[in-house]
């Protein structure tokens, strides 16, 4: 009887979000998202660069910043792929995603007039998960058991970004070269094989050597 119950409340849940719901932990993820992005950002922020500002959880630190590209780490030395899109901001620009029905999990989302998405995908037996919103998109790939956590962080640094409107419409007039970016992490049409090579491209025994001391210092903190 209890696992009817719960049946029927997974149902009524996807015909409610209209996102592709199969299991329970991608009920978890939904709900995560809905309680982080539908309620009013703080306004607290750690993290400054020029044109934006956003709030880092604690679970994150940075690992290098080119531009207005991040990798950030968290505890279990998983990379975090940001990307800030500047100009989508200041022209508000709208994402064009459909719901994804092959995807391991696929919701569009719209929140407080802001729009974005969220799909993880299984590939090799992990988890790639692809988080767009409030003009910037965060990618990385980790273990089953670690995507919860991941959302839940992806979801805060997101919904705390702030633009700065002048300063970006400055760059702009000055022609900013982080429009000529190789790999644009803000592109929907970017493929999976792309994603994984810029993963694995820095596997080198002096990279391996930094995010363990990170991860180091990320445990003891």
């Amino acid at each position: 009887m209890e696992k009817k119950i719960i049946l029927l409340i997974l149902i009524v849940f996807v015909l409610v979000t209209g996102c592709s719901v199969t299991t329970l932990d991608s009920a978890d993820y939904s709900h995560n998202v809905d309680a982080i992005l539908s309620t009013e950002k703080g306004k607290a922020y750690n993290t400054y660069f020029e044109g934006y500002k956003y709030y880092l959880p604690k679970e994150l630190k940075f690992l290098e910043k080119e531009e207005y590209n991040s990798i950030l780490l968290d505890r279990h030395g998983n990379r975090f792929y940001l990307y800030v899109d500047a100009i989508s901001f200041y022209y508000k620009e709208k994402s064009n995603y459909d719901i994804d029905k092959n995807a391991y999990f696929s919701k569009k989302l719209d929140y407080n007039n802001i729009d974005g998405y969220l799909q993880i995908d299984e590939i090799d037996g992990k988890y790639l998960i692809q988080y767009m919103y409030n003009y910037a998109k965060i990618e990385t790939y980790v273990d089953k058991d670690e995507i919860n956590d991941s959302i839940v962080s992806m979801s805060y640094l997101l919904r705390s970004i702030k633009f700065n409107k002048k300063v970006i419409a400055s760059f702009l007039t000055n022609e900013l070269s982080y429009q000529d970016e190789e790999y644009n992490l803000f592109d929907d049409s970017s493929e999976h094989e792309s994603f994984l090579d810029v993963v694995y491209k820095n596997e080198d025994k002096a990279y391996k050597e930094a995010v363990d001391e990170e991860k180091i210092k990320l445990t003891d903190e």
